[in-house]
């Protein structure tokens, strides 16, 4: 049952949160905390907050508690999946993308996370695979056409990588700017194509 007490202070912290307040945001949700040891979204968002703050152990804690009563709530599990990718946890992140995955496996947050890591591991193949199943549903999703060009560029696959990047530059200008700034592409910096799409 919703008590009208609680979602306020809720609410009150949730608005401190979005306004970067995380350590007055983490007071409200303890205040609902102390009364409702339990109560999910405040333990999911605690959890965020911490981890915003880079308290990742205590975040950890926070979704761990709030995974007990409610194992497969995909908020704090993906919230948890970030919080390891963070930590450069990264098999413990995939494992737990994997297992979201195999009851839900269009659910693309987690694939998202699961290309990102597959990515830190150097494992580029199976990370583009995954940007495909993305890609399927959202082919003009920029952060992952802007994600496949990367891997394609670890693969030293020029050509391709950089007409993938062409297509994440068209959906927003900042990809120009993360592509400059980019490991990814060092290798192609004196390529005329790239310097021309990222000028």
């Amino acid at each position: 049952m919703d008590d009208p007490k609680t979602n306020s202070i809720l609410d009150e912290g949730n608005r401190l949160f979005l306004r970067g307040k995380f350590k007055e945001a983490i007071l409200y949700y303890d205040q609902i905390l102390d009364e409702n040891p339990k109560h999910l979204s405040s333990l999911n968002n605690k959890g965020y907050a911490l981890s915003k703050l880079k308290d990742f152990d205590n975040a950890m804690k926070c979704y761990d508690l709030a995974l007990e009563s409610h194992p497969d709530d995909l908020s704090v599990l993906v919230n948890k999946i970030s919080s390891f990718r963070k930590q450069g946890k990264f098999s413990e992140g995939l494992s737990l993308c994997n297992k979201i995955l195999e009851n839900n496996p269009k659910y693309n947050i987690a694939l998202y996370h699961k290309e990102r890591i597959l990515f830190s591991m150097n494992q580029f193949n199976d990370s583009i695979l995954c940007c495909d199943n993305i890609l399927k549903e959202y082919p003009d999703n920029g952060d992952v056409l802007f994600d496949k060009s990367c891997n394609l560029a670890m693969l030293s696959k020029i050509d391709d990588s950089l007409l993938i990047l062409e297509k994440a530059i068209s959906q927003g200008i900042q990809y120009k700017i993360k592509a400059k700034k980019s490991k990814s592409f060092e290798k192609f910096s004196e390529n005329p194509r790239f310097q021309k799409l990222v000028s």
